[in-house]
């Protein structure tokens, strides 16, 4: 059993999706469609940068979704396949879930682009620059986070838990720098300060939630054509009103990753398929269970692999 999983913040890099552009007719129509909507050359920005625009968090969001779906429809196009005939369920990582609702046929990539767009915005105003930070710990547990922000009496969350070794806090820099130094001080040898330019995932969110609510509320959203995994909750999910409902909380929720990843394993999928910039979620899932297959398609060169493992 395979599933398809998209990727998030932190993926992006100038020039991903190009060769893809370049080669298939079906991924340039995505990339156009998203900067008829936006009314902006968002394209640009991807395959030429510079970094720091393409890095701003309303840029970025879009800009990933619209490469993975350009990725998607290529893979979908020359191997004839549907997406129910490939996935079993779809995933994305905090903006991945966005991209697999457009996957999943219930939403197009204009009306997600104009969402994301908004929703990056929000986000990046809740919280002033520099006044927000995030954490990465490693060789860790959550449970285990969870007690260092306890003993430490940091006023942080977890906002990430992408996997038994993996946890990220969120919060304000100052309570980020005292449970990174906590952590240290108690023999937690891989403490990761994120280049992110806000705390995404925590409470400190909360003044983003009513535009993406408003957003969410204005756009056509039907029934997918495969279950989506839901961040929020780790199960899945299909009813237009639960799906926006939870993408709501996800703003300022936990994106519950690691756990969705055992529902999918639990549920039989053995294979999971990475579609569009970088191979961050398959290093992480291979990393849970080497047992499990995983790959990406990123490029024109990864097609023929992806085609044949799907039959």
């Amino acid at each position: 059993m395979k599933m398809l999983v998209f990727p998030g913040q932190g993926s992006q890099y100038v020039g991903m999706g190009r060769e893809l552009y370049d080669a298939f007719p079906v991924a340039r129509e995505v990339f156009e469609e998203v900067d008829d909507a936006l009314n902006m050359k968002l394209s640009e920005i991807i395959f030429r940068g510079p970094e720091s625009l393409l890095s701003s968090t309303e840029n970025t969001q879009p800009a990933l979704m619209v490469t993975s779906i350009a990725a998607l429809r290529t893979l979908l196009r020359e191997s004839g396949k549907t997406i129910a005939d490939v996935s079993k369920y779809l995933a994305g990582h905090s903006l991945g879930e966005y991209t697999a609702l457009c996957a999943s046929g219930a939403a197009t990539p204009s009306q997600i682009a104009k969402v994301l767009k908004i929703r990056g915005s929000a986000m990046q105003e809740a919280v002033p620059l520099g006044e927000g930070s995030m954490a990465a710990l490693l060789k860790v547990t959550c449970e285990e986070v969870q007690n260092l922000i306890v003993e430490s009496n940091a006023d942080c969350e977890i906002s990430n838990d992408n996997s038994n070794e993996q946890v990220v806090v969120s919060g304000k820099t100052a309570e980020i720098e005292k449970i990174t130094k906590y952590a240290k001080n108690k023999g937690i040898k891989h403490v990761i300060r994120l280049n992110v330019s806000a705390p995404f995932h925590c409470r400190l969110m909360q003044p983003a939630v009513q535009q993406v609510s408003d957003a969410l509320s204005t756009a056509e959203i039907g029934t997918p054509a495969v279950p989506i995994v839901s961040n929020v909750t780790a199960t899945p999910i299909n009813d237009p009103s639960e799906i926006r409902e939870l993408l709501v909380k996800q703003v300022t929720g936990c994106i519950r990753w690691r756990e969705s990843i055992l529902f999918a394993i639990n549920a039989g999928v053995r294979t999971f398929i990475e579609i569009g910039a970088g191979n961050v979620l398959s290093k992480m899932i291979a990393r849970m269970d080497p047992t499990l297959e995983t790959l990406n398609l990123e490029r024109p060169s990864d097609l023929e692999k992806v085609i044949n493992l799907i039959g």
